[in-house]
């Protein structure tokens, strides 16, 4: 993935108006950027875009949602998942979800995650990607590398899975869902 390459910055937006931002401030940067697009986002996400320049800067991840129990990381595509499944499990469970939106993957902005998760404790880390040698693996060597004495759970991950990507009209099979982040962020809370 580009995420490996020295010297390269990689963003990915998870809704209209950050991604304009993101956009304009890839543009502008002075290093190589790429810009990658979940498709999945184009149509089934209507936000109101404003007319002025929108500025989020490279490099910093967004706390969308705030919580005190768990922390819930993400990017792209997933994060309208892992928003329905904070707000069901805070319903039925009345548990407080922190959802962090990651948006750039390279640099990360671990200072970010850091301290959500010396905040809540625990953590699920989502993305659409095989598990193998994912983001969500550097996620989390990053999170125990500096917050193993905070957690108070194992950080779990919930991606796709190590199979080829299906075609057309089989993805949902694949992707990570709602039931299968719930069943993380439960088993999480519980140990």
């Amino acid at each position: 993935m580009y995420a490996q390459l020295p010297g390269l910055k990689v963003v990915i937006p998870s809704r209209p108006r950050r991604a304009r931002a993101l956009l304009v401030a890839s543009i502008r940067d002075p290093d190589p950027v790429v810009f990658l697009e979940p498709k999945r986002v184009y149509r089934s996400l209507r936000e109101e875009v404003p007319d002025e320049e929108d500025l989020f800067p490279i490099g910093e991840a967004e706390v969308v949602r705030p919580g005190r129990h768990l922390t819930l990381i993400t990017y792209g595509a997933m994060l309208q998942d892992c928003l329905q499944a904070a707000e069901q499990v805070e319903r039925e469970d009345q548990v407080s979800i922190e959802v962090i939106d990651l948006l750039t993957i390279v640099p990360m902005d671990t200072r970010t995650l850091v301290a959500s998760v010396q905040k809540t404790g625990r953590c699920v880390v989502v993305h659409e990607a095989p598990r193998s040698c994912g983001i969500a693996a550097e996620i989390i060597a990053r999170i125990n590398e500096e917050c193993l004495l905070y957690l108070h759970a194992p950080v779990a991950r919930v991606t796709g899975y190590d199979i080829p990507y299906p075609f057309f009209g089989r993805e949902h099979a694949y992707l990570p869902n709602v039931p299968r982040i719930l069943d993380a962020i439960r088993r999480t809370l519980e140990f």
